[in-house]
């Protein structure tokens, strides 16, 4: 039986509206689309502070997307952990995303005391193809 959440989808928007407002600076920044059992999905509004000359969602953006994912699924597991940080983010650039927005499902493949594992497949809207996929690996304080 997977664990039970500890914060839903608004309670999780709200932490992060709270604690990271500099997301939303200068246009939309990722969008909370529901949290569940060891997992996330966000969206990242297509809007032209991601983009990079070409017209395509840049490479830092689709990767602050991927680290806000996995923060978001750890948080909707073990409650509102400010300090929960990345120690490792790997990436692979698949192809290049379609000019729309994006969405990233994360899924925590560990959720330990001390250290969570998780991946992140992200995808153009409406698209099956992957553009990125990540693995992370946050670190969680002690409680």
């Amino acid at each position: 039986m997977p664990p039970a959440l500890m914060m839903d989808r608004d309670a999780v928007a709200a932490f992060l509206d709270e604690v990271f407002p500099q997301i939303h600076h200068g246009g939309p920044g990722p969008v909370v689309e529901s949290v569940g059992p060891m997992s996330a999905v966000m969206r990242l509004p297509y809007h032209e502070r991601h983009l990079r000359p070409g017209g395509t969602i840049s490479g830092p953006a689709m990767m602050g997307l991927a680290d806000v994912a996995l923060y978001v699924a750890i948080l909707a597991q073990i409650g509102p952990v400010a300090l929960a940080v990345t120690t490792n983010l790997s990436f692979n650039f698949m192809r290049k995303p379609m000019q729309a927005d994006l969405l990233a499902e994360a899924r925590l493949l560990k959720l330990g005391r001390s250290l969570a594992v998780g991946e992140v497949l992200i995808r153009s809207l409406g698209q099956d193809d992957l553009v990125c996929h990540a693995t992370g690996t946050y670190a969680i304080p002690p409680r």
